[in-house]
């Protein structure tokens, strides 16, 4: 038979998937650094010097094993580096819109990850402009350990 004679045919399926994954050592030692001291950690790969957040046991640039001795703090400020406002509703975010989600490079980290920005206006959030990590009251081991990002505001005086 060709299977050119075959229809189109599309299966409209929605997958919902709950599950747990261990961390490793990296990521539990970031996660826990988060939750217990509210501290950022980045890991610096001895051999590129790319430093990445989150942590990760692989380099990203040279494939370079890295472990828990490249772990260094980084942040808690940084640059956006890029931004979009969510208008519209989907059943998998974790806020309801519209919010600003935007691409946070921390000081002294070379990439960035994407978050929430809150505490400005819609009309004034900018790609440069200076953030800082706010950490949630009630902290539990994830990312959301950092509630958002917020504009650093410099005094006047």
């Amino acid at each position: 038979m060709d299977d050119s004679n075959w229809p189109i045919f599309e299966v409209d399926q929605h997958i919902v998937a709950h599950g747990r994954y261990y961390a490793g050592k990296i990521g539990s030692r970031f996660f826990t650094a988060l939750r217990d001291e509210k501290k950022i950690l980045g890991i610096r790969c001895p051999h590129c010097g790319v430093v990445l957040w989150p942590p990760r046991a692989t380099c990203r640039d040279c494939f370079s094993q890295l472990g828990l001795e490249d772990m260094e703090e980084i942040g808690p400020q940084g640059i956006l580096e890029s931004f979009t406002i969510v208008t519209y509703k989907e059943p998998i975010q974790p806020r309801t819109p519209p919010f600003i989600v935007g691409i946070v490079r921390l000081n002294g980290a070379s990439c960035g990850m994407t978050h929430f920005i809150d505490e400005v206006a819609h009309d004034e959030v900018k790609i440069g402009m200076r953030v800082t990590a706010v950490f949630a009251e009630h902290r539990q081991g994830h990312i959301m350990d950092i509630s958002h990002f917020k504009p650093v505001r410099f005094s006047t005086d």
